[in-house]
C-alpha cells in the first residue's frame, strides 16, 4: 500500500540577528513556528529550531531567506535548505528577505525594509504595505544616499533608525524576519532561486592582470 506524504512547507531564515522557522499545512496554515533572536551562532541553532518545529516530520517545499542580509547566515540557511531538501525529496525555493521583514508592519501605506550591511551602508527596499509588492529595486548604500529612494511612512529593520534619522522623516522600527510570514509575500518574491542575493560586490577582489 502506498503510503501518501501530505504537503507540508519549510520556511526558514537567518539572514539578520534572528533564526526564524515555520512550518505550513497543505492549507497554508501556519501550524508550528519558532522564532529567536541570537545574533551569532545561526549554524549551531538551526538546525535544532528547525527539528523543534519538525516534530519528526518532513516537509514537501522549502522557503529559505535568500537575503540580502548577513554574508555568513544567508549562506547557512542555504546550505541547510539544499541539505534538507536532497533529504526529503523536497521542492525547494527561495524568498526575499526585506520582504519578510516588510511582512511583519501591519499596514496598508507603503513600508521599508532596512537592514544594516558593511561599511555602515545599509539595503533598504520599499513595499506596498498591503500587497508587499516591490515598488523600489534593493539599494545598498550610505543610509544618506539610501534615504533618497525612499519615501516610506514606515520603515522596518535594523537599519531603520539609521535611514530615517538620515533623511528627516517618517517612523523607524527595529524589526527582524519572521517565517510565519513567509506565504503573505507574493509569488515573485517567494520563487526566487534558492541562492544567495547579496545586493553589494564582495569586499574580495581578484588581483587586477598585469
Amino acid at each position: 500500500m502506498t503510503t501518501i506524504t501530505p504537503p507540508m512547507l519549510l520556511a526558514f531564515d537567518t539572514s539578520s540577528a534572528a533564526c526564524t522557522v515555520a512550518l505550513f499545512d497543505g492549507e497554508g496554515r501556519c501550524v508550528a513556528s519558532a522564532d529567536e533572536v541570537i545574533g551569532r551562532g545561526h549554524a549551531e541553532r538551526l538546525m535544532p529550531l528547525i527539528a523543534e518545529v519538525m516534530g519528526g516530520r518532513a516537509a514537501t517545499h522549502i522557503l529559505v531567506g535568500v537575503g540580502p542580509g548577513s554574508f555568513t547566515g544567508i549562506r547557512v540557511a542555504i546550505a541547510a535548505a539544499h541539505g534538507l531538501a536532497i533529504g526529503w525529496n523536497a521542492h525547494l525555493a527561495g524568498m526575499s528577505s526585506l520582504a519578510l521583514i516588510a511582512a511583519g508592519a501591519a499596514t496598508d501605506e507603503q513600508v521599508a525594509a532596512a537592514v544594516l550591511g558593511g561599511h555602515g551602508e545599509i539595503f533598504v527596499q520599499q513595499f506596498n504595505g498591503e500587497t508587499l509588492a516591490p515598488t523600489t529595486e534593493v539599494v545598498n548604500a550610505q543610509p544618506a544616499d539610501a534615504g533618497q529612494v525612499t519615501s516610506a511612512p514606515l520603515v522596518l529593520g535594523s537599519g531603520a533608525g539609521a535611514l530615517v534619522s538620515a533623511r528627516g522623516f517618517g517612523s523607524s522600527r527595529e524589526a527582524w524576519p519572521a517565517a510565519a510570514n513567509a506565504l503573505r509575500l507574493p509569488t515573485e518574491l517567494r520563487t526566487l532561486n534558492p541562492r544567495p542575493v547579496y545586493a553589494r560586490a564582495p569586499d574580495a577582489r581578484l588581483p587586477a592582470a598585469a
